[in-house]
């Protein structure tokens, strides 16, 4: 059975990521200046440009500022090597601060890119034609249409709201309502409006995912996996005036909801957030020194575990020899040490003690018959003896009492050896 895959960590909240894709050639120069003309206008204490994009062909910029109130904001922008017949460069940005991240602060993405109109910076990574901070029409092929919903319920880098069109809007109603977002939030949002006729496919296709745009309203997508705390219906606004008569406060208000949820990291944010933290190269003196600091301890703490286990293993290795010594003279004695003794055999079984003590019984027996006799049948009574010997019959001891007679017809030594072949085949 496969092993469901692990839950990404959730993003931390002093954390701006964002993602998007430069058209065209001439995005290093882009950032490039536009870092050299924040850091003259003194909006930011120090960037870092690279040099030389290595074999990779990836380009790190690096950019450090202050957040109101004296809030220091560390980012981090990785230009991929360019792609496509127009060598379009995707980017990945981003940003931590010393506090939990303020939507009213300054977008990351403002100190690299430039804000003009016509920027190529801000099209989304995935989706061509989509763009951030502005309004991104849903197309009229219905399976165009199922496919870059499908995109936007899904993608974690930006916030996705869809906005249905109640009737054709005017001027002012085609106007993007993220440039009402707070700036920290401005270039994470993509706005997707539908058309009037637009409505029935278009909730159709977000159906599956248990999504619904209101008539005249609009929804912020899920994302997947979906935020904890995420409810449709919570994140749903029935109303949306494009007209400009009624600011959509309840559309801003569900999107700042939305950005505040404890989100997952997205597929590669966790490793562009590993990166700032462990690669990061624009340090202050006083991080340097810091840095110092840190790896002195750790050296002397390896040093200190070193130590240790130094003295362990010669402690280890004087008992050793001590036992060694211990072992050579009790050798060079003759005595031998427990585990040289040999083994005693096992002890006999109580059938073969009494086959031996047969045995034994036999052999002194047939020791005592005195040499070269023979026993000697009696006609009569059919008892055998040796010759010249009393009857078998009644005998006497030397105080002349009558002692017992042997079975007749059977001597001793016969009757021993019958019992130990028997005792022996028990035995066995």
């Amino acid at each position: 059975m496969p092993n469901s895959p692990s839950p990404r960590p959730a993003a931390p909240s002093t954390v701006w990521l964002a993602r998007g894709r430069h058209a065209g050639p001439g995005a290093e120069d882009a950032v490039g200046r536009r870092l050299e003309k924040l850091k003259a206008d003194q909006v930011l204490d120090d960037r870092l440009v690279p040099e030389d994009p290595g074999l990779s062909g990836e380009l790190v910029f690096e950019a450090r500022w202050q957040a109101p109130p004296r809030v220091t904001v560390r980012a981090r922008l990785t230009l991929a090597p360019p792609s496509g017949s127009r060598g379009d460069r995707e980017w990945v940005l981003v940003a931590e601060a010393e506090r939990p991240w303020d939507p009213r602060w300054p977008s990351p993405a403002a100190m690299f890119w430039s804000q003009d109109g016509d920027a190529a910076w801000d099209h989304e990574a995935v989706v061509a034609g989509l763009r951030l901070g502005t309004v991104n029409p849903l197309p009229d092929d219905d399976k165009e249409l199922r496919r870059l919903l499908r995109h936007a319920v899904r993608d974690t880098w930006s916030i996705h709201v869809v906005v249905h069109e109640a009737m054709t809007p005017d001027e002012r109603g085609r106007l993007p309502l993220v440039r009402l977002l707070p700036e920290g939030l401005r270039h994470r949002v993509v706005e997707h409006r539908a058309a009037p006729h637009r409505l029935r496919a278009v909730n159709w296709a977000l159906e599956e995912f248990g999504a619904e745009v209101p008539r005249g309203g609009a929804v912020v997508l899920p994302g997947s996996p979906a935020a904890s705390g995420y409810d449709t219906g919570e994140f749903s606004v029935r109303s949306v005036f494009l007209d400009g008569t009624e600011p959509p406060a309840d559309l801003l208000e569900a999107v700042k909801r939305f950005a505040a949820l404890p989100r997952p990291l997205p597929d590669g944010g966790e490793a562009a957030l590993t990166a700032l933290r462990e690669q990061w190269r624009l340090t202050t003196v006083e991080e340097e020194l810091a840095r110092a600091r840190e790896l002195v301890a750790m050296y002397q703490e390896a040093l200190e575990a070193m130590t240790r286990s130094r003295d362990l293993y010669r402690e280890a290795a004087e008992r050793a020899g001590e036992a060694l010594a211990v072992y050579r003279e009790a050798e060079s004695d003759g005595v031998l040490s427990p585990a040289r003794k040999q083994a005693r055999p096992p002890a006999a079984s109580p059938f073969q003690q009494l086959a031996r003590g047969f045995e034994r019984l036999k052999d002194t027996a047939l020791s005592l018959r005195p040499a070269g006799t023979t026993p000697a049948s009696d006609p009569e009574s059919g008892a055998s003896g040796p010759a010249g010997a009393a009857s078998p019959e009644v005998s006497s001891d030397v105080s002349g009492s009558p002692a017992p007679s042997a079975p007749e017809g059977s001597g001793f030594p016969e009757a021993a050896s019958s019992a130990g072949a028997t005792a022996r085949r028990a035995a066995d």
